[in-house]
């Protein structure tokens, strides 16, 4: 496998033939901020929140679908990157009806936590504020579509790890929305495992357990990256919490 060396951020940094921006600027501990992405499953750059700056070309784009190729210099924070990515965190509050102070991921969201990190303290746009249904025929999950941001890891992840494939994105543009089985109600979806890890995987309030009150809510993230690893690799004796299978059951 061939090396190419890069510089992100002034940095020089070693990358293997097939690895994206996002893979190698993460080895080496360079925030680049995500909503979509998630460690081991397929990239798809639905976010743009990881859009880069490539050989000082005025094109931005995004770092977890771009490969690296040899000499390549990658800027990843500048004003306009900055701009660009706290327009799109307003985009997404005003598409939805993100309410946090009586949403079960209060202070556990990622799209919380990225609004924060980037000083998004006012939203510039008109709010949508679209007639939006919660789910809960599901004996032990919700899915509240208000606070969807449309990342698809609830349907990479089903597809992709647990291989049921329960999700997909219905309806285009601004009507799109995550559905069950053609558009069934979640209770209803016969392949549906009720494994968690469309709700653990979700980076907000959108998917939770049934029952769980505002701020509650703290997903393990850790745990589906060792599966999704542990699936690549074969290897299931160890988690990456330290734990045996065994022990964790």
């Amino acid at each position: 496998m061939s090396v190419s060396t890069i510089t992100i951020d002034d940095q020089v940094c070693s990358a293997k033939e097939g690895q994206s921006i996002l893979e190698v600027a993460t080895e080496n501990n360079i925030r680049i901020p995500t909503l979509c992405n998630f460690p081991g499953l397929s990239p798809v750059g639905a976010c743009r929140l990881c859009l880069v700056q490539i050989n000082e070309s005025p094109r931005l784009q995004p770092a977890c679908v771009v490969k690296v190729e040899e000499g390549m210099r990658v800027v990843t924070k500048n004003e306009r990157l900055q701009s660009y990515r706290r327009m799109l965190i307003e985009l997404l509050l005003a598409e939805r009806n993100h309410v946090c102070s009586s949403c079960v991921m209060n202070t556990n969201c990622e799209l919380q936590s990225l609004a924060a990190e980037l000083g998004v303290d006012h939203v510039r746009f008109e709010y949508l504020y679209p007639n939006l249904v919660v789910d809960a025929s599901h004996k032990r999950f919700v899915i509240d579509h208000n606070r969807c941001v449309l990342c698809t890891r609830c349907v990479r992840i089903c597809d992709e790890v647990e291989t049921a494939h329960v999700w997909d994105v219905g309806k285009r543009g601004i009507n799109s929305r995550i559905v069950s089985e053609l558009n069934r109600k979640w209770g209803d979806a016969v392949t549906c495992t009720s494994c968690g890890k469309c709700v653990n995987v979700c980076p907000t309030g959108a998917l939770s357990l049934k029952g769980a009150t505002v701020a509650e809510m703290v997903k393990e993230k850790q745990l589906l990256r060792y599966l999704v690893t542990a699936r690549k690799t074969g290897q299931w004796e160890l988690s990456v919490l330290g734990q045996t299978e065994a022990e964790r059951r």
